[in-house]
């Protein structure tokens, strides 16, 4: 921790919250229009960040390897059908993908080359929503790649083994994550890099 710049953590914290906030807004608003009003409930139908954090996923995750979670929306899944759980799993990423859109088009239409400090941020949203939709595409639990799985099951059986999966599954995703950081095996990187360039050469930014 003592490598970490401070000024880092300010500047990607200004862009974290914001997306987070947004990426689960979309999972509570889908869930809401489909007639679970869970979240709607428990304050999570909001932009407010602070309704959002999740300390570890929010905060220390995006610090120290670049991409993070917020605390997941809570959902009724026995009031959606299959089709609107996997609806509602992939409006999360789904927002993140089009808040890296609109920030890429803001970036070629204003006039970053004399506001440096406006293209850093631009560049930066644009490389951390993408990550932020990829990453929560991996199917581990609590992430939303997981509730498509979910939609998929078909037996109680495999929901047996989804439910006590669930419960050891934050072990995987904290390993993966400490292989990744340690450099021994970056998983993340290798899955998530590929994503960011291709965005990256379909905007035509510089990264």
């Amino acid at each position: 921790m003592q490598n970490i710049n401070i000024e880092y953590v300010i500047k990607v914290l200004i862009v974290v919250l914001p997306s987070l906030a947004v990426h689960e807004l979309a999972h509570a608003f889908t869930a809401y229009k489909f007639g679970d009003t869970t979240a709607k409930d428990m304050g999570r139908l909001t932009l407010n960040p602070i309704a959002h954090i999740d300390f570890f996923g929010t905060i220390i995750l995006p610090i120290l390897v670049g991409f993070g979670y917020a605390k997941p929306v809570p959902v009724n899944f026995s009031v959606l059908t299959r089709l609107q759980i996997v609806l509602v799993a992939i409006a999360g990423p789904a927002s993140n993908l089009c808040l890296a859109t609109i920030l890429a088009l803001s970036y070629h239409i204003l006039p970053v080359a004399n506001i440096p400090i406006l293209k850093y941020f631009l560049l930066l949203g644009v490389q951390l929503n993408i990550v932020f939709a990829v990453f929560n595409l991996i199917p581990i639990p609590p992430l939303d790649g997981s509730r498509l799985i979910y939609a998929s099951l078909r037996t109680p059986k495999a929901m047996r083994f989804y439910s006590h999966f669930s419960q050891v599954s934050m072990i995987l995703l904290v390993g993966l994550m400490y292989l990744s950081f340690s450099g021994r095996f970056n998983f993340f990187g290798m899955v998530i890099d590929p994503v960011i360039g291709f965005f990256f050469r379909l905007f035509q930014l510089s990264s």
